[in-house]
């Protein structure tokens, strides 16, 4: 008469696959560690420590009592502690306990309000186009470029 349906068994819900936006593994480095040379990590890292050396991460969180003396490179990066060091990120958080020292490359931002930042603030391909334009031009110390010579204008003879 009254039928009920049976409860899904364990290993089929733990078989589902993840959804898109949730990394499977992070990393912490608490607050009572101090780790010197550089951390790579393919997850995500949250650091409430201190941390002498380089960060390559997919995306990393800072507690207000972390400190990175050492570059940043990561995705996406929520900054609540004290950096010391240059920032390339692509969307970037800073938070009002923040206290930063250095550069920041971004290409999303936002910046509450009272934060601290010691530095040059540049768009994340801007560190391309500034590289670009350190290259020679041609005509660039007055004279006219050859482009007229390889149209075979009679101006360039």
């Amino acid at each position: 008469m009254f039928s009920k349906k049976p409860e899904p068994s364990l290993p089929e819900v733990m078989e589902r696959p993840p959804m898109a936006n949730q990394s499977a593994t992070f990393s912490v480095i608490g607050q009572d560690v101090t780790i010197r040379g550089d951390v790579e990590a393919s997850a995500d890292l949250h650091v409430d420590g201190k941390i002498v050396g380089d960060i390559s991460c997919a995306s990393l969180v800072q507690g207000e009592s972390g400190v990175v003396e050492g570059a940043i490179h990561s995705e996406t990066a929520r900054l609540s502690g004290k950096v010391k060091g240059t920032i390339e990120v692509r969307q970037l958080v800073i938070l009002k306990s923040a206290r930063i020292d250095g550069d920041v490359s971004y290409e999303t931002l936002t910046i509450e309000q009272g934060a601290s930042v010691e530095g040059r603030f540049a768009p994340y391909s801007a560190k391309n186009k500034a590289a670009q334009q350190q290259l020679p031009k041609p005509g660039a110390n007055g004279e006219k470029p050859d482009l007229l010579k390889a149209q075979g204008s009679p101006a360039a003879a």
